[in-house]
């Protein structure tokens, strides 16, 4: 099978079982089922994925591709580390109160293991990037931040706060891409506030060409 084409059959796979999830929980989510619902055998889904567990973990790393493969090593974007940080902190926030990572924390919450793999691969997928361009930053020299690591636990607290659980719990709608932004910008001009070395060139602007 090509690879565009298997990557289609993922994406087709990881929708069943989400729907699955939804629809009958953990416990109905089995692979026979999922297998059933997505018309494939079930020797690729233990093929591809391992077991359920992996299935799942792959549905939430899944969430966050674009982010690793703009972020690695060889990262595509182009610019300083805060135009990174403003091309990120958008992207980020919409990913993480997105329908389908609430519909995923939704059934997570009442099953110990699937809210571990959650936890496991979306924040410890996440953070390090997070990480990695606070480092840069204050590498160049454009932020004075006391670590990276405690740079990227408040800049996700200004950023998320509560309204992952609060979109869990049904307590707030799909956020609209002005709130996104607007939060955003807040987020981002506190860190700037705290931390930055000169205030002068920094952007504001989450849609900022980079």
């Amino acid at each position: 099978m090509r690879e565009d084409a298997r990557q289609a059959r993922r994406r087709e796979i990881e929708a069943a079982t989400l729907g699955l999830l939804i629809e009958r929980g953990v416990a109905g989510t089995t692979m026979q089922a999922i297998a059933k619902e997505a018309n494939a055998s079930i020797e690729t889904l233990y093929k591809w994925y391992g077991d359920r567990a992996g299935l799942i973990r792959a549905m939430v790393i899944s969430n966050t591709a674009e982010l690793r493969s703009k972020l690695d090593e060889n990262g595509e974007i182009p610019g300083t580390p805060i135009q990174k940080l403003e091309w990120l902190a958008p992207r980020l926030l919409t990913l993480v109160v997105s329908d389908r990572l609430v519909a995923l924390n939704r059934v997570a919450a009442g099953d110990e293991e699937l809210g571990r793999i959650i936890a496991e691969a979306g924040r410890d997928t996440v953070a390090p990037l997070i990480v990695r361009v606070f480092s840069e930053a204050a590498q160049v020299g454009d932020l004075e931040i006391p670590s990276p690591e405690l740079a990227t636990d408040i800049f996700l607290g200004l950023l998320i706060g509560d309204l992952q659980i609060r979109r869990v719990v049904g307590r707030l709608p799909l956020l609209p891409a002005e709130e996104v932004d607007a939060r955003v910008g807040r987020s981002l001009d506190i860190i700037y506030r705290l931390w930055g070395t000169d205030q002068r060139h920094r952007s504001h602007d989450p849609h900022a060409s980079v």
